[in-house]
């Protein structure tokens, strides 16, 4: 019986105290800002358009190691997005923009960052995709 216990106390102190870590995701108190502009080219690589990206999709992964997204928003009417709520960590942000001369007629663009306070806003500053 105090076999049982002693195991069973020791889980519960194991449990607590690696519960207490906090590793990159929603629940803390930083954000990632950013805005995405569209550029536009003819057949000739020439710019013949550009605008705030709105309704764009982009993308949030939490860490380093994983390559399938954690959160996505889409963006405002101005091109803005925000990921609110983020643990201090490393995230990576990523986002699509038309290839013509890629295999799938699309690349990506991927920014890693680090939030490295509490309360901290990381703004990736305007982002440039093709359409």
């Amino acid at each position: 019986m105090k076999r049982i216990l002693f195991f069973l106390s020791a889980c519960a102190i194991t449990l607590t105290m690696t519960s207490c870590k906090k590793v990159e995701g929603p629940g803390g108190s930083s954000t990632i800002t950013g805005k995405i502009y569209v550029q536009v080219f003819d057949a000739a690589n020439n710019l013949i358009n550009e605008y705030d990206g709105l309704d764009e999709r982009v993308y949030l992964i939490y860490g380093e190691d994983d390559t399938f997204y954690d959160d996505d928003v889409r963006t405002s009417y101005d091109g803005t997005f925000e990921f609110k709520y983020l643990q201090k960590g490393t995230y990576k942000f990523f986002v699509y923009e038309d290839c013509p001369t890629c295999e799938s007629g699309k690349n990506v663009i991927i920014k890693t960052v680090e939030i490295t306070d509490d309360k901290s806003t990381i703004d990736l500053g305007v982002i440039n995709i093709r359409d």
